[in-house]
């Protein structure tokens, strides 16, 4: 099968009312449909994405795209995610063992098996070499333009934005201005926002991690048409590389407008 009949003919567990049903659901009048296995809910990969999908929700609303995402964990990982990120409980699945990610093939992540390791220690283990940019490109480098800003990356914390990210005070996103200025991603400004991310995980780190087994795996985009045809893909290559384009991860969108408005 290709990629969207896996996907049409998988079912999982819907975080909203816990039924088993596909992960397409009533998505047959999307203009387009934007499917995304995310890693482990808890991970910082899944909380970033579903933020940016957040900001740019109007705008999916207005070009008709159905967004479905499933990710690992179970439906307390699913509903803690949803109270913390804003994301739709009708739109997110959980899959407690990564098998969706297996069929598609998504990068596993680092798995050396050490001798003496139960599999959540050792993927513990990995996680923290993929970390360090381990069998995780790109990982190293995402993390400093969290530090150092970036002028091609648009402003994330408006100014009259409170960010609450323990241990730090309360934030306001005029704070910013005096480490870069104003209107576009700023020093310091995307590492405040994983501060806040990481709190809220460590929190509730058995809620959103109920098995430790699957830390490393990876996620991946894709997005179809109306008749299930891929007009894109994005295979997560380590943490932090849920998107070809960190700056902007849904800019890929762009390109496929014309086929909305065709439809």
């Amino acid at each position: 099968m290709n990629i969207y009949d896996i996907l049409a003919h998988t079912q999982r567990p819907r975080v909203s009312d816990g039924q088993t049903v596909s992960l397409l659901t009533d998505c047959e009048t999307a203009a387009q449909m934007l499917v995304l296995v995310w890693s482990q809910l808890g991970d910082f990969d899944s909380l970033e994405y579903a933020w940016w999908l957040q900001r740019e929700a109007e705008a999916l609303r207005q070009r008709n795209i159905a967004v479905r995402a499933v990710g690992i964990g179970d439906r307390a990982s699913g509903q803690q995610f949803c109270a913390y990120t804003g994301f739709s409980a009708d739109a997110l699945f959980v899959d407690e063992t990564a098998a969706l990610h297996r069929e598609l093939g998504l990068y596993e992540g680092l798995s050396l098996k050490p001798p003496g390791l139960k599999p959540g220690q050792a993927a513990w283990l990995n996680l923290m070499l993929m970390c360090a940019g381990i069998a995780s490109p790109g990982t190293l480098r995402e993390v400093l333009r969290g530090y150092t800003g970036d002028r091609r990356a648009p402003q994330l914390i408006g100014d009259d934005e409170v960010v609450k990210a323990g241990p730090l005070p309360p934030l306001t996103g005029k704070a910013f201005n005096i480490v870069g200025g104003s209107g576009f991603q700023r020093p310091i400004e995307l590492a405040t926002l994983r501060l806040r991310n990481m709190t809220e995980v460590l929190s509730h780190w058995s809620t959103y991690v109920p098995n430790a087994a699957y830390l490393t795996q990876r996620g991946g985009t894709f997005l179809f048409d109306s008749d299930g045809e891929l007009l894109y893909e994005h295979r997560d290559p380590g943490i932090l590389g849920f998107a070809a384009t960190m700056a902007n991860p849904l800019a890929f969108l762009a390109n496929y407008t014309s086929a909305v408005n065709a439809g």
